[in-house]
């Protein structure tokens, strides 16, 4: 089939209840989206995946939820104060505002005039005060990522698991950029979800663990359905590295926008936890504290080959949530042509990852045995614990077929006339992909669908 468009999925995403514009009936809040019930299972669902494959499947990462509000040392510390900006500038004649590498050419992106203010930098960060009085002493920010509260917390995580390096720590949760410019629907956003991973090596070691990470993630991708040959590994040039890299691989994916990264998988060395050491060696000199060198008030593990307090190197695997959703939808998304010349639209979702695992379809709704067995059907396979579980009401069963397809359920079960007449009672499967149907005990449903979600 011809490559998806983005069209053809802010189309879905809205018409099927899977992402809406933020205060849509305002006009809007730009660069903000809100995931509506279909969508929040799908994302709930990557975010699971993400979580199992990092923490429940390793031994060697624990979890973190961490505040969205950052005190403003820790962003200074951090370098992001100073650095956390992108190049901006302005069009004189149509007044528009981007950013500077953006512009082709030296021409604007949105009139094409070549009547440009020069490049100034624009911090990215989200503002806001903490406590009754606006002033100096109460600044703080919304997190721009999740990475700095894993680095302040690394000490207190380690004193309470007794981790030892390698190790890692996992978090999910919303982070915040005051972007110039957001466009390309949900894939960059003002207020958009992270998930990241910061591990923490032995000095010497990290570069190993780099390409180990890299390729982990690669293969994580292709289990939520992306095409390995979309996946592209970008070694990131020198000159084109954050602040804090030595090595950085972006992960890109071949979106309906063009390829573009979808995680990025750094080297951080011992950029965060050696800035944050050295603001408690500040410290302790301003305040006379004596802090003796060799303590583990210093974000620091000991060597127990070296016998010294050593700040370990972390390698870090990012990835935006909603990039994610952007790829798994863009990947899932078929459009068939039936025997009958009809068109079939439907996301071939992995099934992990399918926000309706199964729709149960009364065949009449009017006839209350055929609905009251539907309705006891559902009841029995909610208690299976394989995800949610629909009861499809709609009384034409052409139409729910369509819709359930469109939605990426991977099963749909029909209750008909000849589910109430026999016995045992009996009902008909349908397979989302195959469109194949077959006949299956009611009383067997529930060891079928535990099987099939394996």
């Amino acid at each position: 089939m011809p490559a998806t468009t983005m069209e053809q999925l802010v189309s879905l995403c809205k018409r099927r209840g899977f992402v809406f514009q933020s205060a849509d009936i305002y006009g809007g809040l730009q660069g903000v989206y809100d995931y509506g019930p279909l969508g929040v299972e799908l994302k709930n669902n990557i975010k699971a995946a993400w979580w199992r494959a990092m923490v429940y499947e390793r031994d060697d990462v624990e979890g973190l939820d961490a505040s969205l509000l950052t005190l403003r040392k820790v962003l200074h510390y951090s370098g992001h104060e100073d650095t956390f900006s992108d190049p901006m500038q302005d069009c004189k004649r149509c007044k528009a505002r981007f950013r500077a590498d953006h512009v082709k050419d030296g021409k604007c992106p949105e009139c094409g005039s070549t009547e440009l203010t020069e490049p100034r930098p624009f911090n990215l960060m989200f503002k806001t005060h903490v406590g009754p009085v606006d002033d100096g002493s109460s600044l703080a920010y919304l997190r721009p990522e999740t990475a700095q509260a894993i680095f302040t917390q690394f000490k207190n995580v380690v004193d309470s698991t007794a981790r030892k390096v390698p190790f890692g720590i996992a978090q999910i949760g919303k982070s915040f950029r005051n972007e110039i410019t957001v466009r390309n629907f949900i894939f960059r956003l003002r207020e958009f979800e992270q998930m990241e991973l910061e591990f923490f090596v032995k000095p010497g070691t990290d570069l190993e663990w780099l390409d180990k990470w890299r390729d982990a993630r690669i293969k994580w991708w292709v289990d939520q359905g992306l095409d390995p040959n979309k996946i592209h590994v970008k070694d990131v040039p020198a000159d084109e590295l954050a602040h804090y890299s030595k090595k950085t691989y972006d992960l890109e994916y071949e979106f309906p926008i063009g390829t573009e990264e979808l995680e990025g998988v750094a080297d951080r060395q011992d950029y965060d936890l050696g800035n944050h050491t050295r603001y408690q060696d500040e410290l302790a000199l301003t305040t006379k504290v004596h802090k003796n060198t060799d303590s583990t008030a210093k974000l620091a593990v000991f060597d127990e080959e070296a016998k010294k307090w050593v700040v370990p190197f972390v390698v870090e695997p990012s990835a935006g949530v909603d990039r994610a959703f952007l790829a798994v939808m863009t990947e899932a998304y078929n459009e068939e042509k039936l025997p009958n010349g009809e068109t079939r639209t439907v996301l071939k979702l992995k099934k992990h990852l399918a926000p309706v695992k199964v729709a149960v379809i009364p065949l009449k709704r009017n006839n209350e045995q055929i609905v009251s067995l539907a309705h006891q059907i559902k009841a029995d396979l909610l208690k299976t614990g394989i995800g949610r579980v629909m009861l499809e009401d709609s009384g034409n069963i052409g139409k729910a077929y369509r819709r359930h397809d469109e939605i990426g359920t991977p099963l749909c079960i029909t209750v008909d006339f000849e589910s109430i007449e026999q016995s045992p009672a009996t009902v008909t499967l349908r397979n989302r992909d195959t469109m194949a149907q077959e006949r299956i005990a009611v009383a067997d449903l529930p060891k079928y669908l535990k099987e099939f979600f394996l």
